[in-house]
């Protein structure tokens, strides 16, 4: 054990500090939720907000004296030197782009988490063996582009510089149009030098840790994502005339796909699959024609490659069910899929004896969202600490709450676990 890790063990981070960070950022993007009454975020990714935010964030980084670089898809590293600076870094990250219906925390924690566990080490004037660095990543939400852990992908290897730049929005404006024009392209190659380790401090997003008490989630790993986009092509007609057995429906075939993926949720057959139709839009959309067009997004979910791959062929092999039934056609694309993870034993294994040494309830627990903490899994040792949320961890949504003690409690443990990591040689 090293002089610093001996000094550090009592060391707290200062929570009032995070929340107000948090306060702070969650003004930029600022909306009135119409649904719920509240005030929620909207920082979609690479917008003038999600910029704006970055802003504010880097000006903190550069108050605490860290050195700032941008690589090649507009990903941020914020570096603090070590003693020996030849070492690998502890990196600490996480996002600060949102979806439309945001909260305060998603992403947000992490990053200024790591800011606070940066502050902290230059409040008690310690230094570490490795450098420590934080990282802001492009666009993990996947909303606006359709690929979610997009600057991670990149970094780690999964996803092309060029793959990730000739992505576009609904809009049709590309994610390397918007880098050019926010000045984010930076002089770092992707993919990126494997760090020491990865850590990323995050809200759970759902009511596991809540219900059971649990101050602490020890994550083991990320369960499978794919994401599907349905283009369906019908024919409009007019609906007062057309008799049904001539009708070519985009939106009755949408539908049908609908119902089906509930069906296949509840029949137990993937296993703990679950299944969302997130977007759901019609050509001509007018009351009085019958539909042309429907595309439709799907987001399927489960801890097993196998059975999620199961459920997506078995989806569309009812798309072909319903071609024939409908008189449609329906072409299908992939536009994210990530396998499960499994994260690291001996960060889990950090993570859990630091919340024991401090008294902190804690349970193991796979991860239902993607983070950027799964791709950097494929480089470099990997874990996450999560924090339990209100409301039966309701998050992507203004309700989304963690506690100031909540989220002190998982600062605290990344700051422990970061500092030990940091001082491996």
């Amino acid at each position: 054990m090293t002089i610093e890790q001996r000094t550090t063990e009592t060391v707290r981070i200062d929570p009032e500090r995070l929340w107000d960070s948090l306060s702070k950022l969650g003004e930029i993007g600022a909306y009135l939720d119409d649904e719920t009454g509240l005030i929620g975020v909207r920082r979609l990714a690479l917008t003038d907000e999600d910029v704006a935010g970055r802003r504010l964030v880097l000006s903190w980084f550069a108050d605490a004296g860290l050195e700032i670089t941008l690589d090649r898809v507009g990903n941020v590293r914020a570096r603090r030197p070590g003693l020996d600076d030849s070492l690998a870094p502890v990196v600490i990250g996480s996002h600060v782009d949102s979806v439309a219906t945001a909260g305060r925390f998603d992403g947000c924690l992490g990053v200024l988490g790591g800011l606070e566990v940066v502050r902290t080490l230059n409040d008690h004037e310690v230094s570490t063996l490795r450098p420590i660095e934080l990282a802001i990543w492009t666009e993990e939400e996947g909303c606006r582009f359709g690929t979610d852990m997009l600057g991670s992908a990149v970094a780690a290897g999964r996803i092309t510089e060029a793959q990730a730049r000739s992505l576009t929005d609904a809009g049709g404006i590309s994610v390397g149009a918007e880098l050019d024009r926010h000045g984010l392209v930076g002089p770092v190659a992707v993919p990126v030098t494997p760090p020491a380790h990865y850590l990323e401090c995050h809200i759970e997003q759902g009511p596991i840790l809540e219900a059971g008490g649990y101050e602490i989630g020890v994550v083991t790993g990320v369960q499978a994502i794919l994401w599907h986009r349905l283009t369906i092509r019908g024919r409009a007609a007019h609906a007062g005339t057309t008799p049904d057995a001539l009708r070519h429906s985009a939106t009755l075939a949408a539908a049908l796909v609908t119902v089906k993926l509930d069906e296949m949720v509840k029949s137990g057959q993937y296993g703990a699959l679950l299944a969302n139709v997130g977007r759901f839009d019609t050509a001509p959309n007018l009351v009085n024609i019958v539909a042309s067009e429907a595309v439709i997004t799907i987001d399927l979910r489960n801890p097993e490659e196998d059975a999620i791959q199961r459920a997506s062929a078995d989806l569309l092999a009812y798309c072909r069910e319903v071609e024939q039934r409908t008189g449609v056609t329906i072409a299908s694309e992939i536009t994210a899929h990530t396998p499960p993870v499994q994260f690291y034993d001996e960060v889990m294994d950090e993570v859990e004896a630091t919340a024991n040494r401090f008294g902190l309830s804690n349970r193991r627990i796979m991860s239902g969202a993607g983070h950027d903490a799964g791709e950097m899994a494929a480089i470099c040792p990997t874990g996450m600490v999560f924090v339990p949320g209100k409301y039966d961890g309701i998050s992507h949504n203004p309700r989304e709450y963690s506690t100031p003690k909540a989220c002190a409690d998982g600062i605290n443990v990344l700051f422990q676990c970061a500092v030990s990591f940091a001082n491996r040689s």
